[in-house]
């Protein structure tokens, strides 16, 4: 077996792709060694391992230029499992290989029909990118969910107009996530304080194992 390959991605930014990246590498590298490709000009998952007090668990690159899937399993062969953190473009190279090279493609949107409708080019990107990768599997994620809240029925609405699968696993809104970030750790390394929010990685990777 090779590399597992995942893609966070999203043209819109503030949709929680880092956030999801992270943490979703911090609970896949519990099982096998994980690297985590920084593709965001930006560097936001560089810049989170680097401030940490203590080594994230999972290794961080970054790589830019001209690459494509080949060049990617070739050069991370020795990692089981693999997280692509996109950058907020859908034209940009980036973005465009990650989904000619990963298994599973994660789209993290807030519980909101504007915000979902922002993202509504990603179902073309993607079919255009099985016309490469045909067994690509691509599922919405539901980040900062209220606890006590339903959805909507224009956000329900909206998620059948958009024809793509959704997690049953979400992401709620956790002040866990956020502290992690602020401190530069991932949700498994803040003990009891994490535990919801580590309940909820662990839901999402067995989903995305499944597949």
């Amino acid at each position: 077996m090779g590399t597992h390959v995942i893609a966070v991605i999203n043209q819109k930014g503030g949709a929680g792709k880092t956030t999801l990246s992270m943490n979703l590498a911090a609970g896949l590298s519990r099982r096998a060694d994980t690297v985590v490709i920084d593709l965001d000009p930006q560097g936001s998952s560089r810049q989170w391992a680097a401030m940490g007090s203590q080594p994230f668990p999972a290794t961080i690159k970054q790589i830019s230029g001209n690459w494509d899937a080949r060049t990617l399993h070739r050069n991370y062969r020795a990692f089981k499992h693999m997280v692509l953190d996109c950058p907020p473009s859908l034209e940009s190279h980036a973005s465009i290989q990650a989904l000619r090279a990963c298994d599973v493609a994660l789209i993290p949107v807030l519980p909101s029909p504007v915000d979902l409708w922002a993202s509504m080019n990603l179902p073309q990107e993607i079919e255009e990118a099985r016309k490469v990768n045909p067994n690509i599997e691509a599922f919405l994620v539901l980040n900062q969910l209220e606890p006590r809240s339903a959805l909507s029925s224009a956000m329900r609405d909206a998620l059948t107009d958009f024809g793509m699968p959704v997690l049953s696993a979400g992401i709620r809104r956790r002040a866990a996530y956020r502290n992690a970030a602020l401190a530069a750790f991932s949700v498994y390394q803040m003990g009891g304080r994490g535990t919801k929010a580590v309940e909820e990685m662990e839901a999402i990777i067995g989903e995305v194992i499944a597949t």
